[in-house]
């Protein structure tokens, strides 16, 4: 069982579920897309300073894919974080993590690119894992131009960015390339089974993210009867873990996707690579999106840029 809620994530849920439970799920995509941007405008907090950000159209397998280049005050060449963005493959986009890259970019003294992928389900999978793959080639090689170091790439993301983190960092493996020297996934999806512990403990609304909305996540994601044994959708079902680069993964007590998270962790150690794994206590999925309003937050942002900035040193 979870251990209690912290004060202020208690806070922070009452305030959001004040007109009834909030979840990401809705009768169609564009409405819970056009939730997600009523939640964003609801706290319109100025952005953090950073020395420049740019954003850029790539060349990405279906057309141009935009990105947002973060650059912060620091000498270059700098370490390049590629990060993708969460909102179950069907929310979300660059101004929706602008404040987390803002962040991981001046903690970490690190180039941040945010890719902005091709969502489901009018792009289902493999379009995302597809696209987060050739924005992170394309940034090896463009990296130098980017005041970035083509030796020294991590892949980051949240959620379902986490996901597509440890897709990208099993597909350049695979594919021979490019060398990723760092995976950070804040409380990644990493199996579609929904069957674990923490799925039935946060089955209800109320928690930011049920297991109904992972459903929903899902249905929209996978066409019907798809690989799901793929690991490129399902990294927990990959049968070869070994060979990938070092990770740090970040999960929350009350987060249906906790275990998921946690049992990705072990099986990447027990396939020999170094795993970092620390679960933050009394908060809800989320919770690096609300550093504005939680401490822990705060906490895990700064435990994000200190594993960066020691695996770009390495």
């Amino acid at each position: 069982m979870a251990t209690a809620l912290d004060p202020q994530t208690k806070q922070f849920l009452e305030l959001a579920n004040a007109a009834g439970p909030m979840f990401l799920r809705a009768e169609t995509p564009e409405q819970a897309r056009a939730k997600m941007q009523a939640l964003l405008a609801a706290s319109p907090l100025p952005p953090a300073t950073i020395y420049r950000v740019e954003d850029r159209h790539i060349p990405g397998p279906a057309g141009q894919l935009p990105v947002r280049v973060y650059t912060p005050e620091a000498q270059p060449p700098m370490g390049v974080l590629v990060y993708y963005h969460g909102g179950g493959w069907v929310l979300g986009d660059l101004e929706s993590h602008d404040n987390v890259c803002r962040a991981l970019a001046n903690g970490a003294g690190c180039v941040v690119v945010s890719v902005d992928y091709r969502l489901a389900p009018e792009h289902k999978f493999p379009a995302a894992p597809e696209d987060c793959y050739a924005a992170t080639k394309w940034v090896a090689e463009n990296a130098q131009s980017l005041g970035g170091d083509p030796s020294r790439i991590a892949v980051g993301g949240d959620s379902a960015g986490g996901n597509l983190a440890a897709a990208v960092a099993m597909m350049a493996r695979d594919r021979s390339g490019p060398a990723i020297r760092f995976q950070l996934l804040f409380y990644p999806v990493t199996d579609c089974a929904l069957d674990t512990p923490s799925q039935k403990e946060f089955a209800a609304d109320g928690y930011v993210l049920s297991r109904g909305d992972m459903e929903w996540f899902w249905n929209h994601y996978l066409e019907a009867g798809a690989d799901r044994q793929n690991p490129y959708a399902c990294p927990l079902r990959g049968k070869n873990l070994a060979n990938l680069p070092p990770a740090l993964i970040l999960t929350a007590s009350h987060d249906p996707l906790r275990d998921e998270g946690e049992r990705f962790a072990e099986r990447l150690m027990t396939s020999g690579t170094k795993v970092s794994c620390t679960r933050y206590d009394g908060v809800v999925h989320g919770f690096i999106s609300f550093a504005d309003a939680l401490d822990q937050g705060k906490k895990g942002l700064e435990q994000a840029a200190e594993a960066l900035r020691k695996a770009f040193a390495g």
